[in-house]
């Protein structure tokens, strides 16, 4: 008998378990949580406040413009703040950004921010939302006196004429102080054909010619000094970025990626060697890889950083099952309202694994997370192809159950 079992007992070990589906993978990936004024709640907040608590760079790749994302970002600040939050870094050009971190803890910030985007419509992206703004003095308030604001994008296509008037205070020059005044003469007459018409082709960006930009640049080379030339340098590769998008898209985007990660350089190379940094950005630059663009984005180079480094850097994509999603409106004009469900949209049709099966009893209130490091490994057979691509770019996905449309400062 017991020479039997010695010759039985190594068959038995060969056994293996069938390999879970993707189905199954996926519900063991998946968890709850809720998103209220307190932070973040629930099963998915643990994994969630674990993976942030291990990470050195937090990226959230998000559905732009909403309230319930900023609501979501400020539940990541409460995380992050304890243990040293230096910065929140976002898709709103540097200069632009200046103002922004002025007005940040200031009692009449709303008030501010909505003055500045009056007198220059379209000056920035995002952080003259509502929203944007109440969550950013948040994360301020929760970080304490040396959290700053990074804006690490362009300029904003209706930015010139705040640019000229850095430039002016920068105390340039007689001909570079001449050439900046026909610019600004340039852009007054263009932004009232643009707010007349609400389209921003009539912008300063996009209706400048080479050579009055080149004259310009030349009379500010000779005697505008250093800080001038800098921000005319920002402009001019605004211009050339928002131009390039209908030329040649993809040199276009790879330029505004290289201008993102040497911007990024500059403020991790001036600042606390253990910096931690909260990111928001469009899900498209936060991803590790090669993006949806075909470009190695911001996301892969704060990865490749943060490894690097020798520490690490946590990825989270965030959207909304279906609400409205507010959208550009025109220079100086509010946004608009366009209802959705995401996976209507060919790019996201994927996530209907996510958002048709209820995560919980309650599907209005919770939010679904789900785990992607839980499903790179050793992937089923059955994984669909965008799920995979998925698990590469992103550590978890969040999907909130409705998105509400947020509003500009500023806006009539």
């Amino acid at each position: 008998m017991a020479i039997a079992l010695a010759f039985t007992a190594p068959s038995m070990a060969l056994a293996k378990p069938e390999p879970l589906t993707f189905g199954a993978r996926l519900d063991r990936a998946r968890a709850t949580l809720r998103v209220d004024a307190g932070g973040l709640h629930g099963p998915g907040a643990a994994v969630i406040a674990d993976a942030v608590g291990h990470a050195r760079y937090v990226l959230l790749g998000e559905d732009h413009f909403s309230r319930e994302i900023p609501s979501f970002t400020t539940g990541i600040c409460r995380i992050m703040a304890p243990s040293g939050l230096s910065a929140l870094a976002v898709e709103t050009g540097p200069e632009a950004t200046v103002f922004v971190n002025d007005a940040l803890r200031r009692p009449d910030r709303a008030t501010r921010i909505a003055a500045f985007a009056r007198a220059h419509p379209d000056v920035m992206a995002f952080q003259n939302g509502r929203d944007e703004s109440d969550m950013a003095a948040e994360c301020a308030r929760l970080a304490g006196r040396r959290f700053a604001i990074w804006g690490l994008d362009q300029e904003f296509f209706g930015a010139t004429g705040y640019l000229l008037e850095r430039m002016r205070a920068a105390r340039p020059g007689p001909k570079a102080r001449a050439a900046i005044e026909r610019l600004a003469l340039l852009d007054r007459a263009m932004t009232a054909a643009a707010r007349a018409s609400g389209s921003p082709a009539d912008l300063f960006v996009y209706t400048v010619t080479d050579a009055q930009m080149a004259e310009a640049g030349g009379h500010i080379a000779r005697d505008g000094g250093a800080r001038v030339s800098a921000i005319f340098a920002a402009l001019a590769e605004t211009r050339a970025i928002f131009l390039g998008q209908s030329t040649d898209a993809f040199a276009s985007n790879a330029q505004r990626a290289r201008l993102m990660k040497r911007t990024l350089a500059a403020h991790l190379a001036a600042g606390p060697k253990a910096s931690r940094v909260l990111f928001k950005f469009g899900d498209v630059h936060m991803a590790k890889g090669i993006n949806a663009l075909g470009q190695r984005d911001l996301g892969n180079f704060v990865a490749e950083r943060a490894e690097g480094d020798g520490t690490a850097s946590l990825h989270i994509a965030v959207y909304g099952a279906k609400g409205v999603h507010a959208v550009y409106g025109g220079v100086g004009r509010p946004v608009r309202h366009d209802p959705f469900v995401l996976t209507d949209d060919p790019d996201y049709a994927w996530l209907k694994d996510v958002v048709t099966t209820p995560a919980s009893d309650d599907p209005r209130q919770d939010w679904v997370l789900i785990d992607l490091r839980a499903l790179r490994a050793k992937p089923p057979r059955d994984m669909p192809p965008a799920w995979k691509t998925a698990t590469q770019q992103y550590d978890l996905l969040v999907v909130a159950p409705e998105l509400t449309p947020s509003s500009l400062l500023g806006a009539p």
